[in-house]
């Protein structure tokens, strides 16, 4: 089980992390600290691994920033389950390996708090009210998760030189 983290609509990337917290200004190792800083203040240190976003239309709009996903990734995010999504957030999401799933129905499913269940394939997220339906992730965005993220799928596929 995981817990669900439940948001509203046009939550934005300065909300995920706020721009005074990208990592050139606090460093690769901090930045993360700093998620939903100001949105959730405790967020960074109840989160655990596998937890799970919920939130309702256009999740992750704003500035393009990567590296609010990135601080998602660290935490150990085991998916987003929205409504809809900006589209950068949305690929941003899949080339750092982060499963991001729309379903019309799952913020009404969702309590913030609820313990969840994202059964990828299955594509369901399972819920205290019931289960919500996700739309299938295309193909090749299946492959990227699978591989870890855009740039372990291009490393595995020989089109990634290693950068040791």
């Amino acid at each position: 089980m995981a817990r669900a983290w439940k948001f509203g609509d046009d939550l934005d990337t300065d909300q995920i992390l706020p721009g005074r917290y990208a990592p050139f200004m606090t460093g690769q190792d901090k930045f993360h600290a700093y998620a939903f800083h100001d949105a959730r203040p405790e967020f960074a240190t109840t989160v655990k691994p596998g937890d799970v976003l919920v939130g309702g239309d256009n999740f992750g709009c704003g500035s393009s920033r990567e590296y609010a996903v990135a601080a998602l990734k660290v935490h150990g995010i085991g998916g987003v389950v929205a409504k809809s999504f900006a589209r950068i957030f949305f690929r941003n999401c899949i080339n750092l390996g982060i499963p991001v799933l729309e379903s019309a129905d799952a913020a009404d499913l969702v309590a913030d708090g609820d313990d969840v269940t994202l059964d990828l394939v299955a594509g369901r997220l399972r819920t205290p009210c019931g289960a919500a339906t996700l739309r299938p992730l295309p193909r090749f965005a299946q492959e990227i998760l699978s591989a870890g993220g855009v740039v372990s799928y291009l490393r595995a596929h020989g089109d990634f030189p290693a950068l040791d």
